[in-house]
This record gives C-alpha cells, sequence and structure tokens, in this order.
C-alpha cells in the first residue's frame, strides 16, 4: 500500500501539537463510501512493550470478511509518551506494516481516532492524509467531546459532540454491550464509516478489521507469526 507525503517525527512535543494543527484543515470529510463497490478492507493496530511498537495489518474480504493478507512491522518508539501526541509514537510501526501491504485495500481501519481527537487529528486522520483510499476511526474509549447513551441495540448510535461539532458517533456493535467511538479519519462522510464499521462487526464488540489485527499485533510481539493462528 503506498503511505506518501509523510512528514519528520523528529519534533518536540510542542512542534507537533502545532503540527497537528496544521494537518487538521488538511482532513476531507467525505465522499460517501460506495459499500457495493467495497472488496478489501483493511485494519491497522499496535501492541507497545517497553520502547518498541509492534503494528500489525490485516486485509479483509467484503462482505465475507474472510483474512486475504497479515503483514506486521516493529519499530522503536522514539517518540515521547505524551497525550493526544500518541500518533507520533505509533506512526513508524504502522506505517512500515501498510507499506508491506499487496492488496488493493478500499478502506482502512485504524483502532484510533479521527477528528475525534483534541485537535482534529488522530492517527486515523494523521494517517489518513498520507492513504489514498479512505481512512476510519473506531476507538474503544473516548477522548473528547460529550455524547447521549446510545440505544441498546446493534447499530443504535449517539452524536460525539465536541466543542459544538459532531466529531464522532458513538455506536453499539453488539446489543447490550459498550459502544465504540467511530470518527472520519480522512476521505470519507461519518455515515459510511458507521456503516463499514458496522458491516465488519460479527459477534463481537470490535469490527473484525480490529479484533484481527489487534490479535496478531500480539502475536508479533511474542515473536510468533502475526499470521498464524487466524479467525
Amino acid at each position: 500500500m503506498k503511505v506518501s507525503g509523510l512528514h519528520s517525527l523528529d519534533l518536540l512535543p510542542g512542534e507537533a501539537r502545532r503540527l497537528q494543527g496544521e494537518l487538521a484543515s488538511r482532513v476531507v470529510e467525505g465522499p460517501p463510501l460506495d459499500l457495493a463497490r467495497v472488496r478489501y478492507v483493511a485494519g491497522a493496530d499496535v501492541s507497545t512493550q517497553g520502547d518498541m511498537g509492534y503494528a500489525t495489518v490485516v486485509v479483509l474480504s467484503f462482505p465475507g470478511l474472510s483474512i486475504v493478507e497479515v503483514r506486521g512491522y516493529e519499530a522503536p518508539l522514539a517518540f515521547p509518551y505524551v497525550p493526544g501526541l500518541l500518533a507520533f509514537r505509533e506512526i513508524p510501526p504502522v506505517v512500515g506494516a501498510l507499506r508491506e501491504i499487496q492488496s488493493e485495500v478500499d478502506a482502512v481501519i485504524f483502532d484510533a481516532h479521527g477528528l475525534a481527537h483534541p485537535r482534529g487529528l488522530g492517527l486515523a486522520s494523521h494517517l489518513g492524509l498520507s492513504l489514498d483510499v479512505p481512512a476510519i476511526g473506531c476507538a474503544k474509549s473516548r477522548l473528547v467531546g460529550e455524547h447521549g447513551e446510545p440505544g441498546p441495540e446493534k447499530g443504535d448510535a449517539a452524536d460525539l459532540v465536541y466543542r459544538e461539532k459532531v466529531v464522532g458517533r458513538v455506536v453499539r456493535t453488539r446489543a447490550r454491550v459498550s459502544p465504540v467511538y467511530v470518527s472520519v479519519g480522512n476521505r470519507i462522510d461519518l455515515t459510511s464509516a458507521v456503516d463499514l464499521v458496522l458491516r465488519c462487526c460479527t459477534r463481537y464488540r470490535l469490527p473484525e478489521t480490529t479484533r484481527q489485527a489487534h490479535n496478531a499485533a500480539n502475536r508479533l510481539r511474542r515473536g510468533e507469526d502475526p499470521g498464524t493462528l487466524l479467525g
């Protein structure tokens, strides 16, 4: 997969925050994604241990959600741990894994936030600017904003509002379990992002993109082949 236009990561935290503000203005919300034309969807996740990051990208067929390709990459976490700047730590391993992907992916779902970030640039938006396919953030916990409680059934959702703007949607992916936080990464609208995440969910809370990438990243961290024990 092509990843282009990346900036230097050799930045101080203050410089990184300023860069986030500049890059956030380049994020494109839309157009809608025609799910009927989606053939392959990827999921990206990172597992960390000490000062190392272990990233994996898993490609699934769509709508069947069978595993097509798994790639892993490990790299040092050179940037310090600073809340709101975690993308700068995780970009090197994630980019390494993305660049190994050979499949023609139609969208990427990151285990991260997109616009639902203090400066509007979570990892899904940060890297989404460097991809030529739509990027979506699907996080397990809230970083910013307020929201009502979504209904109890799968597909129920509530807007996530930050500074009087809808920056994401709180989505119930399984009946009566905790929701996930979906936001635009880049080049997709929020409704399409939510629809794709829901279509990637089976009997688990997390979409299969995230679940499979998370399991693979843990295998990579343990020194195992991230592509083994699939399913």
